[in-house]
């Protein structure tokens, strides 16, 4: 089935008809038309099967992607031309330009914790980009899964877009196929898995992963400003976001200020029983609960620590006293629990960040210009924001994406026109002249060659 979708999308991108900048935005402007007629249901989904509130819903995941659809309906028409670059002198004539054309089918897996925006923001970039797509929701949102393909068949025949639904096997079965690129959102281990599965028909891939990304306090931090910040980008979504802080490295001189200010934050976010609260969520499923509950013998609990497993439901929890070797140390948490580390200097920062892969994000929370560039220059990140956090996945105009292990290749605004494309090298070359020195014949070719390549 999977291949008979693949043959029928190869086929009718060979048309050509979806490279037309013409075409693209009449096909954005229907995926924009089908979200807005299936708004409620998708906000009521995510509640079901997350328990999303309608704000988060709606912040974080359809308003995102609107934002993302008229982003690209606005500059799509530059993007799409020809572009002239600079030619050297030793191509004299010449003129040299890129020519961004699509990859042709490109194929979606989106993971589960934003099940919607995950799916639909790299389908913006792949029709604005000119190709046919499938997409792969994830089986741990099967509501969500179901409520996609409808969506998706409202607006598109599936000989240009069409949604896979189904578990491990399926993604098996279609990751064997030969796509022209694949994008991939969702933990390492499975990225892993699906590079070498590209690697085998040399496929381009972009891979969005995770990893431990780290949050630092300083001691001249605003404290009310980076307790607030830090309590809603770790909570939301019940800390199941990859660019989450993973854990808190906080200065000595202001840990048990910023804590108390912490505690403050959640409780004022959440109540004092998060477990009623409209604007808590849930945890995806009792497998990854049990999971995460395994941390809170760890250490020692801070703030909250309250759990019920068949609920799916973990109190936002804080733990202090955790070692660097204990397990919550060793994978990436994806959960509503952030372990607290303290420190005297930023070079003791910097070693302790050092001890993992490169992180999806960083956050820093300090009034100190020099402690900031230093933290930024020392070390490597995929993005991340200064006294805030979450927040620079939210602009069109910074690229969104990992590097080393947490991911590579980027996404968002023209960076999502760019990783759903390919840039044609062509240079145009005049008639009306020919310098002769590039031929083996002219008498004096190398000395020419020495001057003009030197």
């Amino acid at each position: 089935m999977s291949a008979e979708l693949l043959a029928k999308q190869q086929q009718y991108f060979r048309t050509g008809e979806t490279t037309s900048v013409k075409f693209r935005l009449k096909q954005l402007k229907k995926l924009k038309e089908a979200i807005e007629s299936y708004e409620e249901q998708i906000m009521e989904t995510l509640y079901e099967e997350l328990r999303k509130s309608p704000l988060e819903a709606y912040s974080m995941e359809i308003g995102f992607v609107y934002k993302e659809i008229r982003f690209m309906m606005k500059h799509l028409r530059k993007w799409t031309k020809p572009k002239r670059v600079k030619t050297p002198l030793t191509h004299l004539g010449a003129k040299s330009f890129l020519y961004p054309e699509p990859y042709g089918v490109s194929l979606i897996i989106a993971p589960w914790n934003y099940p919607f925006q995950l799916a639909i923001a790299p389908l913006v970039g792949a029709i604005a980009a000119g190709n046919c797509a499938i997409v792969k929701p994830s089986e741990y949102t099967p509501k969500m899964s179901a409520l996609l393909k409808k969506i998706i068949s409202k607006a598109f025949d599936e000989q240009y877009v069409a949604v896979v639904e189904g578990g491990v096997d399926v993604s098996t079965e279609l990751l064997k196929l030969r796509f022209d690129h694949i994008f991939f959102t969702g933990s390492v281990p499975v990225g892993k898995i699906v590079m070498e599965a590209a690697s085998r028909h040399l496929t381009p891939l972009t891979l969005e992963l995770g990893g431990k990304s780290p949050a630092i306090v300083d001691e001249t931090a605003n404290l009310e400003r980076a307790a607030k910040r830090l309590v809603w980008g770790k909570f939301a979504n019940a800390g199941q976001t990859c660019i989450a802080p993973d854990y808190l490295l906080v200065h000595e001189a202001v840990k048990e200020q910023l804590l108390e200010k912490m505690k403050h934050y959640i409780r004022e976010f959440y109540g004092e029983q998060p477990e009623t609260s409209e604007h808590y969520a849930k945890i995806v499923s009792e497998r990854h609960t049990k999971r995460l509950v395994s941390f809170l013998h760890q250490g020692t609990i801070v703030h909250g620590g309250r759990y019920e497993i068949e609920q799916r439901w973990i109190e936002p929890t804080i733990i202090a006293g955790v070692s660097w070797d204990d397990p919550i140390m060793q994978e990436e948490i994806f959960g509503p629990i952030l372990p607290v580390f303290a420190f005297t200097s930023i070079d003791e920062v910097i070693a302790s960040i050092h001890r993992y892969e490169k992180p999806l994000a960083l956050y820093i929370f300090s009034e100190n210009h020099r402690v900031q560039q230093h933290i930024i220059e020392r070390v490597s990140f995929g993005g991340g924001c200064i006294n805030d956090t979450l927040m620079h996945i939210a602009t069109p105009y910074l690229p969104f994406g990992g590097v080393g292990q947490s991911g590579f290749g980027a996404y968002h605004g023209k960076a999502s026109f760019d990783a759903f494309s390919h840039y044609k090298s062509v240079l145009k070359q005049t008639t009306a002249l020919d310098l002769s020195i590039r031929y083996p014949n002219h008498p004096n070719a190398l000395k020419w060659m020495k001057r003009l390549l030197k």
